[in-house]
């Protein structure tokens, strides 16, 4: 009995080292730099950052849905095998019944000529191309009664729904093959409190009721709090600190995990904080610690070094030079004068 338990915390899906690359007529921008991390069965990890950090590039990349021109590299196991080594049809094969992906704006995704009913054939005949009409209406009915929609709603056309139940209709979508994994990529965007709480109680009885491994794309720190296991926080391309939800928030070692939660409004907040500046340039990125040029702690090898990933307090990892891998000297621990942020913002 203790190989099947063995086997039960084996990752679904293992990212290493994942680089992705878009070409544009400035020069290459290396939108995603080196990320690795596990998924378990049931487990939620979510993905947090600026927009232009990366987040939805690495959500596409695993899902093999980069647009022409764009280059990836690393290793990304699925199960053990290497999704990023397959054919372009092995891949395709993997997509709806193995790897499951949630787009944002669903009235972008939904075709408005094409009742829902259309779209759940065509999803599951892709896939079971022999299975019964009956059985893909049975199935589909199955995977909308999970999203808490009724069946007097199959033969509706997309613009019929509500925004929230749209949302629900691509997740059903996604869900109605029982994939093993799936990429969320901010499934609650610009729906109402009320709403975004159902959706957050539908990934939370996902990961519950079918052990779906789930990565969860989002600007939402609330949601992260109340729907993962774990969390990555993104940067510039690269994740900067990734431990449990309660580690990460309650002990953030990460300069800019700090100040991204410290700019995070809740009901005792009494004044707005932000990051000054903005993400950099990915064409032509600062050397060293890529968020240093906005680095309130910011010493002089951060600006001259890379750091690397280290083992963090309570489990995880953090890219930063005060919490190691080795210790500085006095050159390089002192603080960097306000100009040469200021010049290292510009440059």
């Amino acid at each position: 009995m203790s190989a099947p338990a063995e086997q039960a915390t084996d990752p679904v899906l293992s990212a290493r080292d994942v680089r992705v690359w878009y070409g544009t007529t400035r020069g290459a921008i290396q939108a995603v730099d080196g990320v690795s991390f596990d998924l378990r069965p049931g487990e939620t990890l979510g993905l947090v950052g600026e927009s232009g950090c990366g987040k939805s590039t690495l959500g596409r990349g695993l899902m093999g849905l980069l647009p022409e021109g764009a280059k990836r590299d690393g290793e990304v196991l699925y199960r053990g095998r290497d999704i990023f080594a397959m054919s372009p049809r092995q891949a395709y094969a993997l997509r709806g019944s193995d790897l499951g992906m949630i787009f944002q704006e669903p009235l972008t995704r939904l075709n408005p000529l094409m009742r829902i009913s259309d779209h759940f054939e065509e999803t599951i005949r892709q896939h079971e191309p022999k299975l019964p009409r009956a059985e893909v209406r049975e199935r589909a009915l199955d995977a909308l009664r999970l999203m808490g929609i009724p069946p007097t709603r199959y033969r509706s056309y997309p613009h019929e729904f509500s925004g929230g139940m749209r949302q629900r209709l691509m997740i059903a979508l996604a869900l109605v093959l029982r994939p093993a994994f799936v990429v969320a990529d901010e499934p609650t965007t610009a729906l109402d409190v009320l709403v975004e709480a159902q959706i957050v109680q539908i990934l939370n009885d996902l990961r519950r009721n079918f052990d779906t491994a789930l990565l969860l794309i989002t600007h939402n720190v609330g949601i992260v709090a109340e729907a993962c296991d774990r969390v990555a926080v993104m940067y510039a391309g690269r994740i900067v600190e990734q431990g449990t939800v309660a580690d990460v928030f309650g002990d953030p070692q990460h300069p800019y995990t700090r100040e991204l939660l410290a700019s995070t409004i809740s009901l005792s907040t009494t004044g707005l904080r932000f990051i000054p500046g903005s993400p950099p340039d990915l064409v032509d990125p600062p050397p060293g610690c890529r968020f240093h040029p906005r680095c309130p702690e910011a010493m002089s090898v951060c600006s001259a070094e890379h750091p690397v990933p280290v083992d963090r307090d309570g489990g995880g990892t953090v890219e930063c030079w005060l919490r190691g891998p080795r210790t500085l000297t006095d050159d390089e621990r002192r603080p960097l004068a306000q100009e040469e942020l200021s010049d290292a913002d510009e440059a």
